[in-house]
């Protein structure tokens, strides 16, 4: 309820308002330049040919739209001063709004929600105190949802004018780093300023929070502390009709636990049997929840389970179908399912605010966690209570168990598991709207919540606390925790920019980015050599060109060429020379019966000579052997002025040497599985690159591992942790990177040594045992397995 407040107030409000969009929006330009520069640079780096043309057309679209987009969003956010003035001092209306969400609008608010969310971070006690003062001036419970002061507003703003100017979300998504790195300095100084302006006017010089607590009954929204991250953020509503459908109590109880696919019977690849493993667990779990259903009456055809539908109803079981049961026969009415998933929210945002408190006093850690675990157990109870139906029931004390297994797997340092703590609510929400969460391993709440638990397990609680993983895991949370309503759409795209993080996060160090630079290079450097190769052999196919100069294209040359093209690029000045270098070669080596050609060859010898020693001196071949294979060419050569033979016509060499010159238009690039030559010398020689640090494990000559081994290598996640066994020394690895044509592989240990490990050799290693994964099983199939043992010798705890 608004207050009224004079004239001075609101219009003391105002100005403040004006300042911040001024500080504020002085930034854009800048931070226009900073992208500019940022895909300069990258416009410029070597990589492979895809990498470098994306760059480039990322770099030609900012520059045609940049002025546009900078023009579109200086003149909105000076508008938007008014657009907040215009609501202040009246009431919300509170009213809770559903409605459909497209996907791009909804991409588009996960890219300006991640920004938003680094603002909050990093400003959330000014943010808190300049929201209370604003509050005071104008008589409100909250802010507008599109005043200027709340980050939100900014950088929705920024992400739509982006789009509005023509740019793309993956072009912005690829820039994201540099926009956070340039706003968010200036957006907390601009807060701080407010703050100092309006105490300066003598507007609350002293804060006491305890008087803002709001506290709110059972249907009201989320009890917050305003000037929280998610105070007056984005509603928490209720899913909508196309989330809760009216399920039957039988067809909802028996859906919920369905296994996503047949379990093989047969054996197969440790990681065939993984699956197989983590399948039957849940298949377990799914019996043992339905024959307990079954057992206390609530469904008089659960019986009929092994024939449900694809819709999860069994047949015969439409609209008209009496459900039977304790339960109210036909289901859960939307009214019961919308006023549970209200319960749902108003436990949500009270763990919350818990365990916000637990971040900011730790204390004792083991203590803090019992606290945390007794809190949600509590919690989880009072929502059982009041699930509308037997399966919400069920549902309940199912994630309460895993997520009490979670919290107490004690090699999760204590921050993130903390973090792990608050997903239980969302993750609640999820299964109960989309009962298929316990049925397949490859729901996305699952694969998050596997994927960050993997990646922490093996680091220990120092490495982690503070750290950029733990900063992303806390954004990861506080994302989803903003948009619950989503459901699986939002865990899947944090699931994707978390992967995203941790390419990045695993390789930022300067050791791993030169070990990763030097691997690509090579690989694509021996690929490119193999394909030239190829393409010089269909080239001088029906040439008659000497053994000699053949295997010096086939095995030296073409080399020369992949080296040139990774250094100067493929058109490169140096690249286009030694292209031409190999034509001239095939010409000078063929018949001269003519004198002025002859004449020609003795008057380019020289040149020809110094071009094929710089091409060699690429190479690593100097000194002696590159003298051999001088005199080799020269003899060549000379026997070439003696032979009588047919000359090789102009118009071929010609036609040789316009395909050289556009090589790379008649080469492929589908990542084919050749074997590369790779070893430290190699990698040490052929790019000039110090590989002391790499322990290279190139493929040995004549092994073949198996198909589902080398299954299982391309299917490794980065991010998971093995033990290495190399060389008689186990060593704890974490899997960093793997190359674009999946050919090579990088772990890292934690003193600092690097595992370069080729694909065969890769492949070997797994099926001898000498690499195995640290966790057998992944975080959500064991706290399934946990809360499995758990309802096996309690059963009654299931539904009480």
């Amino acid at each position: 309820m608004s207050i009224a407040r004079s004239a001075s107030s609101l219009q003391l409000a105002r100005e403040t308002r004006e300042r911040f969009v001024l500080a504020t929006g002085s930034i854009i330009v800048p931070l226009a330049q900073a992208i500019r520069d940022r895909l300069t640079r990258q416009a410029s780096e070597i990589g492979s040919a895809r990498a470098m043309q994306e760059s480039r057309d990322d770099f030609v679209a900012f520059q045609g739209q940049a002025s546009q987009w900078v023009s579109l969003a200086q003149a909105n956010w000076r508008k938007s001063v008014s657009a907040s003035g215009a609501t202040a001092g009246t009431a919300s209306t509170g009213g809770l709004r559903l409605e459909l969400i497209g996907d791009d609008v909804m991409e588009s608010n996960i890219l300006s929600s991640r920004l938003a969310q680094v603002i909050h971070d990093k400003a959330s006690f000014e943010l808190s105190d300049l929201r209370l003062r604003i509050q005071h001036l104008e008589g409100t419970s909250e802010l507008d949802a599109n005043d200027v002061l709340r980050p939100e507003t900014l950088a929705k703003l920024l992400v739509d004018q982006w789009l509005a100017a023509g740019l793309s979300r993956a072009l912005w998504a690829s820039v994201q780093d540099t926009v956070q790195q340039q706003l968010v300095g200036v957006v907390v100084k601009a807060y701080e300023d407010a703050n100092a302006f309006l105490v300066s006017r003598g507007v609350m010089p002293e804060i006491d929070l305890k008087s803002f607590v709001r506290r709110t009954g059972a249907s009201s929204g989320p009890a917050t502390v305003p000037g929280s991250p998610h105070a007056g953020g984005a509603a928490h509503q209720a899913p909508g009709p196309a989330q809760r459908q009216g399920f039957d109590a039988a067809s909802h109880q028996t859906r919920a636990f369905a296994p996503s696919a047949p379990l093989a019977t047969t054996g197969g690849s440790p990681l065939l049997l993984a699956r197989q493993r983590a399948q039957t667990a849940l298949l377990s779990l799914k019996r043992f929840v339905a024959a307990r259903i079954g057992a206390a009456d609530m469904s008089s055809t659960l019986s009929s389970q092994s024939t449900t539908g694809m819709d999860g109803r069994a047949p015969g079981a439409g609209s008209g179908s009496g459900g039977g049961g304790a339960a109210g026969g036909g289901g859960t009415s939307r009214a019961a399912s919308n006023t549970f998933a209200a319960v749902i929210a108003d436990a949500e945002a009270a763990y919350r605010m818990a365990a916000t408190q637990y971040m900011q006093n730790p204390g004792d850690e083991a203590t803090v966690i019992q606290q945390a675990s007794v809190d949600l157990r509590r919690r989880s109870a009072e929502i059982k209570k009041r699930a509308p139906t037997t399966a919400d029931k069920a549902t309940v004390e199912i994630v309460a168990l895993m997520f009490q297994a979670i919290l107490a797997e004690e090699r999760i340092p204590f921050s993130a598991r903390v973090w792990f703590a608050r997903l239980q609510m969302p993750v609640l929400r999820v299964a109960i709207a989309e009962p298929e969460f316990f049925g397949t391993l490859q729901h996305p709440a699952r694969m998050l919540i596997d994927r960050m638990g993997s990646c922490v397990m093996g680091f220990d609680a120092a490495a982690i606390s503070g750290s950029a993983l733990e900063g992303e895991i806390r954004r990861v949370v506080q994302v989803i925790e903003q948009y619950p309503e989503t459901g699986q759409r939002v865990f899947k795209l944090v699931f994707d920019e978390f992967v995203a993080f941790l390419s990045r996060y695993l390789t930022q160090s300067d050791s791993t980015q030169r070990v990763m630079s030097v691997a690509q290079q090579v690989e694509q450097k021996e690929t490119m050599a193999i394909q030239y190769t190829i393409e010089l052999r269909k080239m001088l196919n029906d040439m008659p060109v000497r053994d000699e100069i053949r295997e010096f294209l086939f095995k030296i040359w073409a080399e020369v060429l992949a080296i040139a093209a990774l250094r100067y690029g493929a058109q490169g000045e140096q690249t286009v020379m030694l292209k031409r270098v190999a034509s001239e070669l095939v010409w000078a080596a063929s018949a001269k019966p003519n004198r002025a050609d002859r004449a020609r060859v003795i008057q380019d010898l020289p040149q020809l000579l110094q071009r094929l020693r710089l091409g060699m001196n690429l190479l690593g071949i100097i000194d002696e052997p590159q003298e051999d294979q001088i005199k080799t060419i020269g003899a060549t050569l000379s026997d070439a002025f003696l032979s009588k033979t047919e000359a090789i016509p102009a118009a071929k060499i010609e036609a040789m040497a316009e395909r050289l010159a556009h090589l790379e238009d008649f080469v492929s690039d589908d990542g084919s599985a050749s074997s590369l030559p790779l070893d430290a010398n190699s990698i040490e020689l052929l790019l000039g690159v110090d590989a002391a640090s790499i322990e290279v494990v190139a493929d040995t000559a004549g092994a073949v591992p198996a198909e589902d081994m080398l299954e299982w290598a391309h299917e490794l996640q980065v991010g998971n942790w093995f033990m290495l066994d190399h060389n008689d020394r186990v060593s704890q690895v974490q899997f960093v990177w793997r190359s674009d044509r999946k050919q090579l592989h990088l772990f890292a240990s934690a003193d600092g040594r690097s595992f370069l490990i080729q694909v065969g050799r890769l492949a070997s290693y797994l099926q001898a045992g000498l690499l195995v994964p640290a966790e057998e099983e992944t975080l959500t199939v064991r706290a399934t397995r946990e809360a499995l043992a758990k309802l096996d010798a309690n059963p009654e705890r299931l539904l009480n």
